[in-house]
């Protein structure tokens, strides 16, 4: 039996940059991923036998050009050709596709169609969707599974998606200077947030989702070949790195959740901490620090401390209190609070919160850390009542569970 595993890795690899290229060419985004879908399919039967060609992109760049334009051929038999802006001005051979998509012009591509999928017009579940469709290649069914929802639903979300782009008369010309530099922190968010999507999920949802934490990481290096001298693109990475080495300790063999804290770190995947520190001082080097860079700066001293008792936490507020400052957010000062705790006590903690109560009244993790600070304080009650309306807003059931158990704990005779 033949091993196709190389084909596969080499359509995937390849995908973004032509995707990209053929959105440049033919301007709609279904046009542009059809012809991909034709050419990979030509790929499959010709590859295997004849060998990889020497610039796979280029050769479905070639080939999804010709199929494209068979298509709209065949759509209006009457019709003239789009005109020339609209098509190719390639040749038609590999090697001068090869030639010609130089680094400036695979940049101008990718951001295109990056940027297209961040559209500012799409809520952002359709963004995130559309971007795992369209870039990363998943099918719907992967990523309805990733997002807990039908087919049918998914597939409908990325239509509306779709449609919206092309309501909104989004342009398909080179982003300028500042125009990228206005864009790439929103799709820096929608690569963290993909990110986010897989490392929130526990207990059985956790292996669906886990492949959108290394979707967000292939991303993130993509964006760093973009943008190679950005340091905030280097904390986003690291940051996920750091943060994504910690997934096989995070939950225990029912699938309910470890604390940071009482993690067996020998189970932190150590080259990927080590790669993420790298990056991190990569990107400090450069002396223009983001909010990024910061966040992956407390991973680190979380990845950087042997047990849990060595953790620098006096470190970690200081780095909290910059976030705030960068990024004012209640939920910055919520994280802040429980590096308070460490430093100073549950009650300073506490008072940090209490301006906090309205903001932050449906969130799950505001009342799970109440109810911890109240009952290091042994005010038991009170700490009961917290973690009762966490329980009513646990997102997942090892959450929940997890805050049984503090319940059960708390119920049961002294």
């Amino acid at each position: 039996m033949v091993d196709l595993d190389w084909v596969d890795a080499a359509l995937a690899s390849a995908r973004p940059r032509a995707v990209a290229a053929l959105l440049r060419y033919f301007r709609d985004l279904d046009l542009a991923e059809e012809a991909f879908q034709e050419a990979c399919l030509r790929a499959l039967s010709r590859w295997p036998d004849q060998g990889p060609p020497r610039d796979p992109a280029a050769w479905l760049i070639l080939v999804g050009r010709n199929s494209g334009i068979d298509a709209i051929r065949k759509a209006a038999r009457e019709t003239e050709l789009p005109d020339d802006d609209r098509l190719s001005d390639l040749g038609d051979a590999e090697g001068a596709i090869a030639d010609r998509l130089d680094e400036g012009q695979y940049r101008d591509d990718m951001l295109r169609l990056l940027f297209v999928c961040c559209h500012p017009d799409l809520p952002a579940t359709g963004a995130i969707a559309l971007a795992l469709r369209i870039v990363s290649g998943l099918t719907v069914p992967q990523i309805a599974r990733a997002f807990l929802v039908g087919e049918k639903a998914m597939e409908q979300r990325i239509t509306r998606a779709k449609a919206r782009i092309a309501d909104s008369g989004v342009p398909f010309e080179t982003p300028g200077a500042v125009e990228r530099a206005e864009r790439l922190g929103a799709v820096a968010a929608m690569v963290y947030l993909i990110f986010n999507e897989g490392y929130s999920a526990s207990g059985a949802e956790a292996g669906a989702r886990e492949p959108l934490c290394r979707e967000a990481i292939r991303l993130g290096r993509l964006l760093l070949r973009l943008f190679p001298a950005e340091p905030e693109i280097m904390g986003l990475i690291a940051l996920m790195l750091l943060q994504h080495a910690r997934s096989a300790a995070r939950l225990d063999a029912q699938g309910q959740v470890i604390l940071l804290e009482d993690q067996d770190r020998g189970r932190w995947d150590g080259r990927m901490i080590a790669e993420g520190l790298a990056l991190l001082d990569k990107a400090m080097r450069h002396r223009r620090p983001g909010p990024y860079q910061v966040q992956a700066a407390i991973a680190a001293l979380h990845a950087r401390a042997k047990t849990a008792p060595e953790t620098d936490w006096a470190q970690i507020e200081r780095l909290y209190a910059t976030l705030e400052a960068m990024q004012p957010s209640p939920v910055v000062t919520l994280n802040r609070a429980v590096a308070v705790a460490r430093l100073s006590g549950p009650e300073a903690a506490l008072a940090l919160l209490a301006p906090l109560d309205e903001r932050l009244d449906g969130y799950f993790y505001y009342h799970g850390a109440r109810g911890a600070f109240l009952d290091q304080l042994g005010r038991a009650e009170e700490a009961r009542a917290a973690f009762g309306r966490a329980i009513g807003l646990a997102g997942s059931a090892a959450e929940a569970g997890y805050i049984r158990q503090q319940l059960d704990r708390l119920s049961a005779p002294k």
